[in-house]
């Protein structure tokens, strides 16, 4: 079969790689070429896959061509590594100029600690670079200067934190721009990680796809570590003895996508609880006497000190993507300075939903 002019490829955490090469003809999909390193049984079932998606219209979403795929398929056939869905994501990858994680030339950025608010503008003022073209993707592994409670940008300020508690345990409460629930982090307790992209790496995929998509590197870099890790729909990174980190996002007008991870290393529960309302909510609402029941941190489950499971993650991102050291410049650093000052500073943005 002749490969077409548009070709794409997708890896589902856990799966294996999934590429489709295809042409569109008066506005449908023709010859329709599906491969990779999955394993299916019988044999054919491969051929009735190529034949469901071909024909079909160039702009169907990918719940459709995996509905046509799905009815498509011999009875008894077995995927492993493979499913509809892969290949209909592959498929909208094709179609929209997807770029692969080895397509760039990733930049690594761990500088000093910082306090909260300068790390909320950071995170603003490096995804528009990238989405700008002035930067290229880059991975920022953050150091903390302060206590901070991290809010998502929807949720309500007094709904979620204990004014009282957080001044008393001198926690910084600051919002984020992207949604998601709220996160406690002391310095030393706490991993955090922000990836700038582009958006033509998650282009053909939705939100939660790329979600996960985002952080299967981790899950690999936790497995190194000698963790069994998955990711939990939609924005948790889990083990067998319970969630190790929330992940957020956001993706902006300029063309980039903002994705960032707090992991627990450690964790101090009877202050998180004393300081997060919805902590105190979600424990009682199961049944649950301790946070700790809830969240299992990286130290207990690897042994290792911080720096070390930070310098594993990089190394293990490094060995896949590849990954070149870099530094904040002084006009990302100044803006920064300003955003933090004008807008995560501010009360006006912090309590924007009281």
């Amino acid at each position: 079969m002749a490969h077409g002019e548009h070709h794409g490829e997708y890896k589902a955490p856990g799966g294996k790689l999934v590429a489709v090469d295809l042409d569109v003809q008066d506005g449908l999909l023709r010859d329709v070429g599906v491969s990779g390193d999955f394993f299916l049984e019988p044999d054919d079932a491969l051929d009735a896959i190529n034949r469901a998606v071909e024909g079909a219209p160039a702009a169907a979403e990918a719940r459709d061509i995996t509905a046509r795929i799905t009815a498509a398929l011999p009875e008894g056939t077995v995927m492993l590594g493979l499913s509809a869905e892969a290949v209909a994501i592959a498929v909208r990858r094709a179609l929209t100029s997807a770029s692969d994680w080895r397509d760039h030339d990733w930049r690594l950025i761990h500088e000093a600690p910082q306090e909260p608010a300068l790390h909320m503008a950071l995170d603003q003022v490096l995804a528009e670079e990238v989405g700008a073209g002035r930067r290229p993707p880059t991975l920022r592994v953050w150091e903390w200067a302060s206590n901070s409670v991290i809010i998502g940008s929807f949720q309500s300020l007094r709904n979620e934190v204990d004014a009282e508690q957080a001044a008393r345990h001198d926690v910084t409460v600051v919002r984020r721009i992207s949604g998601g629930g709220a996160m406690f982090v002391e310095p030393g307790n706490t991993i955090t990680y922000s990836l700038y992209a582009p958006a033509s790496l998650v282009a053909g995929m939705s939100f939660a796809e790329s979600y996960a998509y985002l952080d299967d590197w981790v899950l690999g870099a936790l497995g190194d570590l000698g963790i069994k890790a998955w990711y939990q729909p939609l924005n948790d990174i889990a083990s067998a003895k319970g969630k190790i980190a929330g992940a957020a996002q956001k993706r902006l007008a300029s063309g980039a996508v903002l994705h960032h991870v707090t992991m627990a290393y450690d964790i101090d529960a009877d202050k998180m609880t004393q300081v997060l309302r919805i902590g105190r909510e979600k424990i009682s609402d199961k049944g649950i006497a301790s946070a700790n029941k809830r969240v299992d941190p990286l130290r207990s489950q690897t042994g290792l000190p911080r720096e070390e499971i930070i310098e594993r993650m990089i190394a293990h991102f490094r060995a896949r993507y590849g990954l070149t050291g870099d530094r904040l410049t002084e006009g990302e650093l100044t803006r920064a300075a300003k955003l933090a000052a004008e807008k995560f500073d501010d009360r006006n943005w912090t309590a924007r939903i009281p």
